[in-house]
């Protein structure tokens, strides 16, 4: 690979705006954007949506929130294809004039025959050349062509697959620009990659064919040509193309199901990176060892359960005041009331070790923000409760109406004594002690919850799980 310091590092990422954000093109630009940031170098974005039938401004501006979600900044204004052409159209009279293009009258059926032929005797099929010098000009229904070599290899060294060679004979006279006068992608990729002093490109391998035609466009601009690194496609754990059906998502509805941008960014890294054992990495860290070694040349596959398992470790890690301003949408999504901020960072702290997501960790949280008369105890939970609970809950409330205070230290001094005094074991008192205060056998750190809830609504979630078990019991 060449040095990566002999010059600037400047890369792209380069999405159509046909759709939202998938997780194969996030990977691409988190890659982008790390071996930008780690050389100190600029990372670029550029629209290409010179597919007019199909780009949208939905799925720009998408995209582009999306970026921002996963905290790709990007340097300099975006560039827009779409606004560009009289850039494509200079670069495409300079090849007519050095004699590196001409233009071709063969109508796109003519061509087809021509490649049915070459079929037919067993070989590549493509364009003959026969317009090649015939030195016509622009009409309608024509379009350039490249005029390119007749032998010859095109070779280059990738970042991920290593040395890659092509027979330039295999390539035909690839259309520049169509008779449309729309530039191809090819020709538009090369002009703008030139044009924003692109010094590596690193997309995935769907790419590798384009990328002899593109080299061939770059000699006879008389560009240097940027280093290339191909990554592999991301597949579905059955090692068949990723799709749905797989769990795999766009960005944006990665973010509406709660997950950390850090995490989404730390596992599809890994999907293609490798870094020694290590499977967690905060952002700086990326930065520091993404250099663009290591890219792996096989295919990945796409895990949901571990991209949860990842966010799971870095929520758990997270400072709570990091994670308040991401999870305020999803407590108003579960129906929690609003609190002040102190008890609101104390609640985080006691669910975010048992929460998978912001979503999960907001649904947690909710039982312990709204007010007792909220709280709903279902038939099975205050079956599970028992005449036995329920006198837990009657001898604790008693307890802790003589405490001097209400911090989690004296909570849990409180409850240790009363399972020392009965000779009962904690789980038993544990179990009714939940349900009365979140309605759940399940929960964080008891005296924590009970410290957050503070004294007054502790006593009124006890009575009122006691009045709801006499009615229930009453009514049987």
């Amino acid at each position: 690979m060449n040095d990566q310091t002999s010059k600037k590092v400047i890369t792209r990422f380069a999405p159509s705006p046909t759709g939202h954000l998938h997780i194969g093109g996030a990977r691409t630009a988190i890659f982008c954007w790390l071996m930008a940031r780690h050389f100190g170098g600029k990372f670029l974005l550029r629209i290409e949506d010179t597919d007019i039938e199909r780009s949208r401004q939905e799925y720009t501006e998408s995209i582009l929130s999306s970026m921002r979600w996963l905290k790709l900044d990007w340097d300099d204004e975006p560039v827009f294809q779409r606004g560009r052409f009289y850039i494509y159209d200079k670069n495409i009279e300079r090849l007519l004039e050095s004699g590196h293009a001409y233009w071709c009258a063969c109508s796109p059926e003519e061509v087809e025959t021509m490649r049915e032929r070459a079929r037919a005797a067993g070989e590549k099929p493509r364009y003959d050349g026969r317009c090649r010098n015939l030195h016509l000009g622009p009409g309608p229904g024509r379009v350039v062509r490249l005029a390119a070599p007749m032998a010859g290899r095109i070779e280059f060294t990738d970042m991920a697959k290593g040395r890659l060679s092509f027979d330039a004979s295999e390539l035909d006279d690839m259309v520049l620009r169509r008779a449309d006068g729309a530039p191809t992608y090819n020709f538009s990729v090369v002009v703008d990659d030139i044009a924003m002093n692109v010094s590596h490109v690193l997309r995935g391998d769907d790419h590798v064919n384009n990328t002899p035609r593109q080299i061939l466009i770059y000699r006879a601009l008389g560009a240097d040509l940027p280093v290339f690194g191909h990554v592999p496609m991301i597949l579905g754990p059955d090692r068949q193309k990723l799709s749905k059906r797989h769990g795999a998502k766009a960005v944006i509805e990665y973010e509406k199901d709660g997950l950390l941008p850090e995490a989404l960014v730390n596992y599809l890294v890994r999907l293609g990176w490798s870094q020694g054992d290590k499977e967690i990495f905060s952002r700086e860290e990326l930065v520091a060892a993404f250099n663009g070694k290591n890219l792996s040349g096989s295919p990945a596959a796409f895990d949901p359960e571990k991209l949860l398992w990842v966010n799971a470790r870095h929520l758990r890690e997270a400072k709570p005041e990091d994670i308040l301003p991401l999870l305020l949408p999803f407590l108003e999504e579960a129906g929690a009331p609003m609190r002040d901020r102190t008890l609101l960072l104390g609640a985080i702290s006691l669910f975010q070790p048992r929460a998978r997501t912001l979503k999960d960790l907001a649904e947690q949280m909710r039982t312990l923000l709204i007010a007792a008369d909220e709280l709903h105890y279902d038939g099975e939970i205050l079956a599970l409760l028992g005449t036995e609970g329920c006198g837990h809950l009657v001898c604790l409330g008693g307890k802790i109406d003589e405490l001097p205070d209400f911090c989690p230290e004296t909570l849990h001094q409180c409850l240790r004594a009363y399972v020392e005094e009965r000779g009962v074991k904690f789980k038993a008192v544990g179990q009714a002690m939940r349900i009365a205060l979140l309605g759940s056998v399940n929960g964080p750190d008891l005296a924590g919850a009970m410290a957050i809830l503070g004294k007054d609504e502790v006593r009124n979630r006890l009575d009122r799980t006691l009045a709801q078990f006499s009615a229930a019991t009453n009514h049987i």
